[in-house]
């Protein structure tokens, strides 16, 4: 459990309870101290690392130095003990934190101090939004409440969240947990919750308010795949799909974020596990992307590298080639119980270990975990009022609302109240609750479920269909249900997934709603006396091609695992409080996609054997749904205010590309600088319904190094009322945002013709060489 520190109010129930809280944690012994540092001791007062006027670099080598090899090994786990002759409480590393504070971790639980926190959209459906500032916002709300929490004992101060991987199959069981196919989205999505998660405040220097962890590093997304699991898959990549797809992410997370942590996977990656990897983890995220923080394992996957998949000889040599490979931290105990034995037998040097501490050490001093007091620092004034504030919790509405997404829409929606007297609610997720909170999750503040939600506008008669999602013959319950439908005057049908049917260990192998769901929904379709609304709570995509095309279905809307306020966030869609503005943030595939085996690796289609690709950016096949589809009350028009037609590219002198009849010129060196150029769009609400816009641009660039079909270079929101129009502008930086990944994972900027497209509005570009 992370330290724990008085709180910041004189609630005699809370002094109680954080007495309890203290004993519990080792607080009640007198030669364990509350809290690192404690001014009021002398000795701890005068040791180097409780310095504060120091730097974190300089603390940390002064606290090192003062450890035997044995009590080294500590500190190089998730788990760390109290070392009560420095003054260190224990602490632990393992809190999570994906759309919320969650209790998955061991180092963050509720009490009756502190019995819930706000629960956020899974990510999926938050990156729907496409609404960057959204993303941070979310971040920010979700570290305060880690603060006051851990302000009372309740939470720790380093957080594994967020996941980033490319949801690059839809079968994957923890797309739910990412923010979708596209590598820009990714990144962008990465880059705003760390911020609101990290972001100590202006003057703050190098603190952190708490420390994100962006996970998994790399190219993970099979977790337990018709018996491949996650343990000992081994994901063979190609560098030009390593660099384009599976790492930009990861990087824009540590340039970008300047995230504190990074989690390697389970998986191996060309044969080598990543925790192992010295090329992935020294050479590229602390080498080349100049990582400040910490590389943490993924759960036991350094246990795992050894046991699972054998790839040392001894749980020695597991432990020296993970360590000397840049890994720092172990969440496990394998670390822990081999190192010494490592060190002694001379396959790693103790100073490999003292590298791999000191830059756990470091991170805890930017947390203020070796400040003293935490009630004198920044945050230490939150505490239990800060948690579920009115203000979080309509935030989680919102963002379920923005992230909403309308798939078909036949004039049926909005639902007007004045009309319908009464509504069937029918569906196995119709009365969802801690369904719509996804994996990851917290006890949330309170829930609204869909049938709340709707049932607070209008009269409601509710049947289940199904008693659960699988919708077995023994479960299924159609006559009730359509007696319902048949009487109402509109149905709402809200069905698709939960838990059981995708998961963290359990991927899909179908892409048709689960059990007999297909079924029920088309019977309460037909007997349906009017429209009938079917809503698809999922994280992963579905093939309802035959809801898409019946005429006795009037719309669909998929709500993603909306978080706690769900069930209202759905009924202000409906019933026409907010417009929806969500997008896909994948691709929905026809159930024929799934022949392709979920292993292979591969992004960019294979014409000779009939591989279709992966993702928007390279799929070659039919879609249901594509990525970036989702519809509005109203419309909106594009007009290309300003863009150029030619863009020239000056070479330095004696460039082999000026003699020679090169196809592109690499991404850096002196001719990037500089090289950008505006995007202005005139975009107007052309309907008679205000409302938010996805304005998505997209480029296809000249094709030359397999490069993708199209991809995105930038997306913003805005909010329009009816004839109201913006104007929406995007700086493209040519060697960023014009770029390739070449076969051999060089990124190159393509010369030739680039066609820039929103929506059905496309401008044509020519990159050119200066002569």
């Amino acid at each position: 459990m992370a330290a724990a520190a008085p709180p910041p109010f004189p609630a005699s129930a809370a002094v109680a309870a954080l007495l309890l809280l203290l004993c519990l944690s080792g607080g009640c012994n007198a030669q364990t101290p509350v809290f690192a540092c404690d001014a009021s001791n002398a000795t701890l007062a005068a040791y180097g690392f409780c310095n504060r006027s120091a730097t974190a670099a300089a603390r940390a080598a002064d606290l090192v130095s003062r450890l035997t090899l044995a009590e080294k090994v500590g500190f190089l786990v998730d788990k760390q003990a109290a070392l009560p002759r420095l003054g260190i409480p224990a602490y632990e590393w393992w809190s999570e934190a994906l759309h919320g504070v969650s209790y998955v971790g061991p180092g963050t639980r509720f009490s009756p101090l502190v019995p819930g926190a706000t629960s956020f959209p899974q990510p999926i459906l938050t990156a729907a939004s496409f609404n960057a500032t959204l993303f941070r916002a979310i971040g920010e709300v979700v570290s305060n409440e880690a603060r006051a929490m851990h302000n009372v004992g309740l939470a720790g101060l380093t957080f594994w969240s967020p996941n980033i991987n490319i949801f690059r199959d839809p079968r994957w069981g923890r797309g739910q947990e990412t923010p979708g196919e596209d590598p820009l989205l990714t990144s962008k999505y990465a880059v705003g919750y760390v911020i609101g998660l990290q972001d100590a405040g202006s003057g703050a220097g190098d603190s952190l308010k708490v420390a994100a962890c962006c996970k998994h590093y790399t190219a993970y997304d099979v977790d337990n795949w018709k018996g491949v699991e996650r343990y000992t898959f081994n994901a063979v990549v190609s560098q030009q799909d390593l660099d384009d797809t599976f790492q930009p992410p990861f990087k824009s997370c540590v340039v970008d974020g300047n995230v504190a942590s990074v989690m390697c996977s389970y998986n191996q990656v060309n044969g080598t596990p990543t925790c192992a990897d010295k090329d992935l983890l020294s050479g590229v995220i602390r080498g080349d992307w100049k990582l400040n923080g910490y590389i943490s394992s993924d759960c036991d996957s350094v246990d795992v590298l050894y046991n699972n998949q054998h790839y040392t000889k001894t749980p020695e040599d597991a432990a020296a080639i993970s360590i000397k490979a840049g890994l720092d931290l172990n969440c496990g105990n394998f670390l822990a119980q081999h190192t010494v034995a490592a060190v002694q037998a001379g396959k790693l040097s103790e100073s490999d270990v003292d590298r791999a501490i000191t830059n756990n050490f470091i991170t805890l001093m930017r947390l203020g975990f070796f400040d003293g007091d935490p009630r004198k620092l920044p945050f230490g004034s939150l505490g239990p009022s800060d948690v579920c504030t009115s203000s979080n919790q309509e935030l989680a509405r919102e963002a379920a609302r923005q992230g909403i997404v309308l798939l078909k829409n036949n004039g049926a929606l909005p639902l007007s109240t004045k009309s319908i007297k009464s509504m069937a609610v029918i569906g196995p997720n119709a009365n969802a609750s801690f369904t719509m909170i996804g994996n990851y999750e917290g006890t949330p503040c309170k829930y609204s479920t869909p049938l709340q939600g709707l049932g607070s506008n209008v009269a409601t008669v509710y049947q289940p269909g199904c008693t659960n999602v699988g919708c077995s013959g023994n479960s299924l319950q159609v006559d009730a249900a359509t007696k319902a439908a048949a009487s109402a005057d509109v149905t709402v049908l809200v069905v698709g997934a939960d838990q059981s049917i995708e998961r963290e260990s359990l991927d899909r192998t179908s892409l048709l709603l689960p059990g007999q769901q297909p079924q029920l929904v088309s019977a309460v379709a037909n007997a349906s006396n009017g429209p009938c609304i079917l809503v698809i709570m999922s994280g992963g995509p579905f093939d309802i091609s035959f809801a898409k095309s019946s005429d006795k279905i009037a719309a669909i809307l998929w709500v993603g695992y909306p978080g706690e306020a769900g069930g209202a966030a759905i009924a202000d869609v409906l019933f026409g409080y907010h417009n929806p503005s969500g997008r896909l943030p994948v691709t929905w595939y026809p159930e024929s996609f799934t022949k392709i085996p979920m292993t292979d690796m591969r992004m960019r289609p294979d014409a000779s054997t009939g591989y279709p690709g992966r993702t928007y950016r390279f799929y070659t096949g039919d879609t249901v749904y594509a990525f970036g589809d989702g519809l509005s009350y109203t419309s909106f028009a594009h007009r290309l205010v300003s863009a150029p037609t030619q863009v020239a590219v000056q070479l330095a002198e004696g460039h082999a590309c000026l003699t020679e009849q090169c196809l592109s010129v690499e991404a850096e060196g002196g001719h990037c600088e500089n090289l950008a150029f505006d995007v202005h769009l005139r975009v107007r609400n052309a309907g008679k319904v205000g409302g938010g816009h996805t304005v998505l641009l997209f480029s296809s660039p000249p094709a030359v190094h397999n490069a993708p079909a199209k991809h995105l270079l930038g997306f913003e929101k805005v909010s329009l009322e009816p004839g109201q129009a913006g104007v929406v502008a995007f700086k493209v930086d040519v060697c960023r945002d014009l770029s390739v990944v070449d076969e051999l994972g060089n990124r190159k900027v393509a010369l030739g013709s680039h066609t820039l497209h929103v929506g059905d509005l496309k401008h044509t570009l020519n990159l050119h060489l200066r002569v």
